[in-house]
C-alpha cells in the first residue's frame, strides 16, 4: 500500500469514535432544542447527532451554551423529536479534503452526492479557517487568461484577485460563472452552489460546466430545500477545500453562487439563536460573516498558492445599495454588474461595463492597453448619455464629432463584449482596437 493510501486509511480509522458523549433532549421550543449532559464537553459550533448512538440520526449544531444545557438547532427541524431523545456529540465542524475529490460533487459534510465512495483526506481542516497574515501575503499576481474578451481587456482578473458578480435572477449569472470555470487558467476550480435548486445542480455540472470543466473542479452543493445550517456550511466547506489546494501550492479559482443565499442562511440561524435583525432584516453579525469569508481568499503567503475568487450576489431590482451588495463592494477588488436590460436584448454576458470596475487596473495592463480601455469606456459613456436622443432621431450626424465616433463604435463594442476569446489577451486587445477604428469613408463622402 502506498503512503497516500495508508494515510487515508489511518484518517478513516481515526474518524471512528468508540466512545460517545451523550446528552438528552429536555426542551423543544420554536425549533430550538435544549440538551442536558453536554455542557462540560461541547463547544459552540460543534456538531451533534440526535438519535441512538451508532444509528444514523438527524444532525444539528450547538448555537448557544448554558451551565446546565446547550441549545441545538437541528438540520431538519424539530418535528418528530421527543423529550428524552439521545443526542451524541460529534465534535468540531471540520472537513478533510483530498486530491481525489477533483471531478466530484460533494455535500458540505464531504459526502458524495452520487453515492460512490470518496476518500477522506489525511488532515482535517477547520471549516472556518483563518485568513493569511496580512503582513505576509503576496501582492496580487499576473493577469489571467479568462476565455472571455470583456475580462481579457476592460475587466481584467489577476491571480489572487477577489471580485463580485452582481446580478438579478435569470440574466446569465450561472452561465458566466461556468464560462469562467472553463476559461480562467487555474490548477483547480472549487465551486460553491449555495441554496441552489435541486434540478439545477445536475444541469450545471453536466450541461453548463460539462466534462471538460469537471476535470479540474470540485463542486460543493447545498440545495434550497436543505436547512440554513447546511446552506451556510456550504460556503465555509468550499472555502476550506480551496484552502487545502492553496496550501499545496496550487492556484485555485473559487466561485461562490451565491453570497446572498449564504447571508440569508446565516440570518435564519442567527435569528433562531436570538440575535436581532437590525441591518434591513439582517443581524449585525452578517457583516463579519461575509467579510471573514472573503478575506480567506486572495494571495497566499510563503510557498502557498493563491485563491482567485468570484462571489456572486443576487441583486433584486438592481439595488446595489442593499446590505449584502454594499458589504461586498467594500471588501472586494472589483465588481461586475450584469444588467437585465442588456440581457433582454440578447447580449450575453450582459455586463454593464460602465457600472463595473476591476481594481487590478491600471497595473494589470500596459500603457497602450490602458489607453484603449479608457477610449472604449469614454465612447460607451458618451453613447449611454445620448442614446435616447439618438434613438428618437433628434441628433444630426456631424453636430458632435465625439458622439459621432461613439455612435459608430457602439455596435462593434457591444458585439465585442459578448465574444469568447480562446487565443490570448493580446488578440482580445487587437480586436478591441479594431472596434475603435473609424469606418472607412465611402468614396466621394467628406467628413
Amino acid at each position: 500500500m502506498n503512503a497516500l493510501g495508508f494515510d487515508q486509511l489511518m484518517a478513516e480509522i481515526a474518524s471512528v469514535r468508540p466512545v460517545h458523549d451523550i446528552g438528552r433532549v429536555v426542551r423543544i421550543s420554536r425549533g430550538m432544542i435544549d440538551v442536558s449532559g453536554l455542557s462540560a464537553c461541547a463547544a459552540q459550533g460543534d456538531l451533534v447527532e440526535i438519535g441512538k448512538p451508532g444509528e444514523k440520526g438527524q444532525r444539528g449544531e450547538v448555537l448557544t451554551l448554558a451551565k446546565d444545557h446547550v441549545c441545538v438547532l437541528a438540520d431538519g427541524g424539530a418535528e418528530g423529536l421527543q423529550i428524552g431523545d439521545a443526542v451524541s456529540l460529534i465534535g468540531a465542524n471540520q472537513i478533510a479534503p483530498d486530491d481525489s475529490w477533483i471531478g466530484r460533487v460533494i455535500d458540505p459534510f464531504g459526502q458524495p452526492f452520487d453515492g460512490r465512495p470518496i476518500l477522506r483526506g489525511a488532515k482535517p481542516h477547520a471549516l472556518r479557517g483563518e485568513p493569511a497574515n496580512p503582513t505576509q501575503r503576496r501582492a496580487m499576481g499576473a493577469r489571467l487568461e479568462t476565455g472571455l474578451a470583456a475580462f481579457n481587456t476592460m475587466l481584467p482578473i489577476v491571480r489572487g484577485q477577489r471580485i463580485g458578480l452582481f446580478a438579478g435572477s435569470g440574466v446569465g449569472k450561472s452561465t458566466l460563472l461556468a464560462k469562467l470555470a472553463r476559461g480562467v487558467r487555474a490548477d483547480v476550480v472549487v465551486i460553491a452552489m449555495i441554496g441552489e435548486r435541486g434540478r439545477e445542480v445536475r444541469e450545471f455540472v453536466e450541461r453548463v460546466l460539462g466534462p471538460e470543466g469537471m476535470k479540474r473542479a470540485v463542486v460543493v452543493a447545498a440545495t434550497s430545500d436543505q436547512s440554513p445550517l447546511v446552506r451556510r456550511r456550504c460556503a465555509w466547506a468550499a472555502m476550506a477545500v480551496a484552502e487545502y489546494f492553496r496550501d499545496a501550492s496550487k492556484h485555485v479559482l473559487f466561485l461562490a453562487d451565491s453570497i446572498t443565499r449564504f447571508a440569508d442562511a446565516h440570518r435564519e440561524v442567527a435569528l433562531a439563536a436570538g440575535e436581532g435583525g437590525e441591518l434591513r432584516g439582517f443581524p449585525p453579525s452578517t457583516v463579519h460573516q461575509i467579510t471573514s469569508l472573503c478575506e480567506r481568499a486572495g494571495p497566499g503567503a510563503g510557498s502557498a498558492g493563491d485563491i482567485t475568487a468570484v462571489f456572486s450576489v443576487l441583486v433584486a431590482g438592481s439595488d446595489m445599495e442593499e446590505p449584502v451588495a454594499d458589504i461586498l463592494r467594500g471588501v472586494l477588488d472589483g465588481h461586475v454588474v450584469l444588467d437585465r436590460k442588456i440581457a433582454e436584448r440578447g447580449r450575453f454576458p450582459a455586463i454593464d461595463i460602465l457600472r463595473s470596475v476591476s481594481r487590478a487596473l491600471p497595473d494589470a495592463a500596459q500603457e497602450d492597453e490602458n489607453a484603449l480601455i479608457a477610449t472604449a469606456r469614454q465612447r460607451l459613456g458618451v453613447f449611454d448619455r445620448s442614446e435616447m436622443m439618438v434613438q428618437a432621431g433628434l441628433y444630426s450626424k456631424g453636430t458632435d464629432p465625439v458622439l459621432d465616433l461613439a455612435i459608430e463604435s457602439w455596435p462593434k463594442l457591444d458585439r465585442f463584449l459578448a465574444e469568447d476569446e480562446w487565443d490570448s489577451t493580446q488578440a482580445s486587445f487587437q480586436r478591441l482596437a479594431s472596434c475603435l477604428e473609424p469606418d472607412p469613408t465611402p468614396e466621394g463622402e467628406v467628413h
